[in-house]
C-alpha cells in the first residue's frame, strides 16, 4: 500500500517512523490487543493498524486520545520536550505544545496537541523509550466521557439538535476540550456510532459466551438470545438504537458512517447466518439459504425496532418491546423450524 499523500490539515508528519513507534510502545504497554486499544479510544482498527505501519499518518485528534488512554503525554507522542520548575515550558492544564517541524498537515496542524502534564512536572524527552505518565482526568478517559456523553444526548435530542457546548456542559468542560478529541461534529458522530457498534458486539459476545454458544450448542436457543439483544427493552438499548436511526440517515450523505454502516451489517449478518447455517446441521432449522435468511431476519429487526421507538417517544400505545420479540420468534417457527 503506497503511503497517504499530505490529506487534510492535521496529519502528523512521521517519515522516520518516529511517532507510529512511540504510539506502539503506548500500545504495547497497555496490556490489551491493537483492536480493543483502538476500541478505547474510538478508532477504526484497521486506521490504527495502517497508522502504525506508517501507511497512514496519524492525525492530532487521534493522538489526543492515545495519550488520554495510555496516560501518557502527549508532547512525548509528538517528540516535544517539556519542562517545568523553571524550565523553557510548563504545559498544564490545556496548555498547548508547538510540534515543531515534525508538524505537516498545514499551518498550525500541530498547535492543538497538549501535554497533558501538571505545571512542576518535568517530561521526558523524545529520545526517552519510556512514555512519561500524564495525571488522570476526573472523567478517567476524556475521550470514552465525551463518547457516552454524545450517545445520550443524539438519543434524547437527535444529532443535528445537539451542540458542541451541550457536549462541553454535560462532560464538565469545555468546548476547546471537546475540539482536541473531536475536531468536528461529523468526528464525534463516527465516534458515537463506532462505540454503539463495539458495545454492541461486546454485549452479544459477552452474552453469547455466558449462554454458551459455539458449534456444539443449540443453535436455536443461540438465535433467540441475539434476536432478545436486539430488542430495545434497556435504556442502554434504547439510546444504542436511537443513535442508530440517526445512523441510517447519515449513511446515505456521509461516506465514513457509510462505511460503518456496512461494517457493522455485514458483522451482523455474518453472525446470524453462521447460526442459522449450525441449525441446518443440528436439524433443528430448515434447509433454507443462511445469508438470504440473515438479510430477511435483518430487516424485520429493524422495521420492529424503528415502531418501537416511535411508541415510546410519548408513550403511544404502539408495538412494544414484548410484541416485536414475539413477532421475531415467530419468523423462526414460520421461516425457519424444521
Amino acid at each position: 500500500m503506497e503511503q497517504e499523500a499530505d490529506g487534510p490539515p492535521g496529519r502528523i508528519a512521521d517519515s522516520a517512523g518516529e511517532v507510529a513507534a512511540r504510539v506502539r510502545t503506548v500500545v504495547e504497554s497497555a496490556g490489551c490487543t491493537q483492536r480493543e486499544f483502538a476500541r478505547r479510544i474510538v478508532m477504526d482498527p484497521s486506521k490504527l493498524s495502517r497508522s502504525l505501519s506508517g501507511t497512514r499518518r496519524f492525525t492530532v485528534a487521534e493522538l489526543a486520545r492515545i495519550a488520554d488512554a495510555g496516560e501518557v503525554d502527549a508532547g512525548w507522542l509528538l517528540g516535544s520536550r517539556v519542562v517545568g520548575d523553571g524550565g523553557v515550558a510548563v504545559a498544564g492544564p490545556g496548555a498547548d505544545v508547538g510540534a515543531g517541524p515534525d508538524v505537516g498537515g498545514g499551518p498550525g496542524a500541530g498547535a492543538g496537541i497538549r501535554a497533558g502534564v501538571q505545571p512542576g512536572v518535568r517530561s521526558a524527552g523524545a529520545s526517552s523509550p519510556v512514555p512519561p505518565r500524564a495525571p488522570r482526568a476526573p472523567s478517567a478517559g476524556r475521550p470514552l466521557q465525551i463518547v457516552r456523553e454524545t450517545v445520550r444526548l443524539i438519543a434524547e435530542h437527535g444529532f443535528h439538535a445537539v451542540r458542541v457546548a451541550d457536549i462541553a456542559a454535560a462532560c464538565a468542560t469545555s468546548t476547546a476540550a471537546i475540539h482536541y478529541h473531536f475536531p468536528g461534529r461529523a468526528e464525534l458522530l463516527e465516534a458515537a456510532v463506532r462505540w454503539c457498534m463495539d458495545e454492541d458486539t461486546a454485549s452479544r459476545a459477552a452474552r453469547i459466551a455466558e449462554f454458551g454458544g459455539g458449534a456444539g450448542e443449540d443453535a436455536a436457543a443461540e438465535l433467540r438470545e441475539l434476536l432478545a439483544l436486539q430488542t430495545p427493552r434497556t435504556a442502554q438499548q434504547r439510546r444504542q438504537w436511537l443513535v442508530w436511526l440517526d445512523l441510517w440517515a447519515e449513511a446515505a450523505r456521509s461516506t465514513a458512517i457509510g462505511r460503518l454502516h456496512v461494517e457493522y451489517y455485514r458483522q451482523w449478518r455474518a453472525t446470524v447466518s453462521d447460526v442459522i447455517r449450525r441449525g441446518i446441521e443440528q436439524g433443528v432449522f430448515r434447509d433454507v439459504d443462511p445469508e438470504f435468511s440473515a438479510l430477511r431476519l435483518t430487516a424485520l429487526i429493524d422495521g420492529l425496532a424503528s415502531q418501537v421507538l416511535a411508541g415510546a417517544a410519548d408513550d403511544i400505545e404502539g408495538t412494544g418491546p414484548d410484541e416485536m420479540y414475539t413477532a421475531l420468534l415467530a419468523y423462526i417457527r414460520t421461516e425457519l423450524a424444521v
